[in-house]
């Protein structure tokens, strides 16, 4: 839009240049001998909507310029084994399907289960008729009637079953096999993978048939809800960054978006790029960030005075931030008095705030007295390279 009201400025400067017949040549705008110069009269001026003023001193946000990714916190991403391995006899999960926690993943069959609850049971068995044996043995030893060593021997043998009890029951537990079904008699062969947390299955490396070991990762469950961003700051920086700090970012998929975070935690050691690693923490869970999201952030490290002027009065051309200033073209016509000279001055970009932004000018310059093209910059911008291609010919 912003092209388009400078073209039709540039037809109506065009237009009037025409209507004055023998002043059609100095009626146009043009450039000083000088690079850089843009010329107006008093009509161009006023056309082209030209807007004079100064820089503003104004409280800034000082920061720190990061990148980095959108991570999970270690407890939000799960990865799934099959304890004791087996064959997986049934799963119909793939990736990007919502999981519940407690949720049934995969049916895993293992021989090796038959015996461990056979054990168990039979363990069972010897410790009950342990316990009425030293029931026996506390009535005996009460009546002296036998030994005080056969009534330990007893005690013993009930703690020794007790215990492998304990730890039978934990192995059936991790491996998925219910203790309820084998209480009531019935021994299986399958034992069902549950979902430890919910969210999103971003793996599967299993297929019906397949024999998977206990250390091979059979799913991975990640819970985007809870996700955070770890950003990497160069070391000179770090000094600046402290917890509590706000930070505002974008990530690669939505660059329009800009969301909010808070510096949670600030890693004590630096990575081999000379860089620190920072915590940050979301403001508001938001939605539609993934995992390993690229993320282009600034740390919000205090205010500070500095020279601004409105975002408008700044231009870019061939990669490089240019702004207008008024200059008096000594070498102009006398009968011109009245024709306005601007020269196209290079700045220095800082941070930007509520459409001002952060000015440096090049060494020399009286920034108090110099008037500045505060609106109108593109068009002088496009009258300057129209004039200068102008006398190229």
């Amino acid at each position: 839009m912003k092209y388009i009201i400078i073209a039709l400025i540039l037809m109506m400067l065009t237009s009037a240049c025409n209507s004055n017949g023998t002043q059609e040549e100095a009626s146009a705008p043009h450039s000083s001998e000088e690079p850089g110069h843009v010329q107006l009269t008093d009509f161009q001026y006023n056309v082209a909507g030209i807007e004079l003023g100064k820089t503003s001193l104004r409280d800034l946000s000082d920061v720190v310029v990061a990148n980095g990714l959108i991570d999970i916190p270690p407890q939000n991403l799960v990865s799934i084994s099959a304890i004791m391995g087996g064959f997986v006899r049934k799963t119909e999960l793939l990736q990007g399907m919502k999981v519940r926690k407690g949720q049934v993943l995969a049916m895993i069959e293992n021989p090796d289960f038959i015996p461990l609850q056979q054990d168990y049971l039979e363990t069972k068995s010897q410790l009950a008729y342990a316990k009425l044996d030293r029931q026996r043995q506390q009535e005996l030893s009460t009546e002296q009637v036998n030994a005080q060593k056969t009534l330990q021997q007893a005690e013993t043998l009930v703690q020794t079953l007790q215990a492998r009890m304990l730890g039978m029951k934990e192995r059936l537990r991790t491996a998925g096999i219910p203790l309820k079904t084998l209480e009531s008699g019935k021994i299986v062969s399958q034992t069902a993978i549950v979902a430890p947390i919910s969210g999103s299955v971003t793996t599967v490396n299993v297929n019906l048939g397949m024999y998977v070991r206990p250390t091979d990762v059979l799913f991975e469950i990640v819970d985007t809800d809870h996700l955070h961003v770890e950003l990497s700051v160069f070391e000179k920086d770090i000094p600046k960054v402290q917890i509590g700090q706000k930070v505002r970012f974008h990530v690669s998929n939505n660059p329009e978006k800009e969301i909010q975070a808070e510096v949670y935690l600030i890693n004590q050691m630096i990575d081999e790029d000379r860089t620190v690693r920072v915590h940050c923490h979301l403001e508001n869970d938001a939605a539609g960030l993934l995992p390993k999201n690229y993320v282009k952030a600034v740390i919000e490290t205090g205010t500070k005075p500095v020279n601004t002027l409105p975002e408008n009065a700044l231009v870019q051309f061939e990669g490089k931030d240019y702004i207008f200033i008024e200059t008096v073209d000594k070498d102009r016509d006398s009968s011109k008095s009245s024709d306005k000279t601007f020269e196209m001055l290079e700045i220095q970009r800082g941070i930007s705030e509520d459409g001002f932004t952060q000015i440096t000018f090049p060494a020399g310059y009286d920034i108090k007295n110099t008037s500045i093209v505060i609106k109108g910059a593109y068009t002088l911008l496009s009258m300057l390279k129209n004039s200068e291609s102008g006398h190229s010919h």
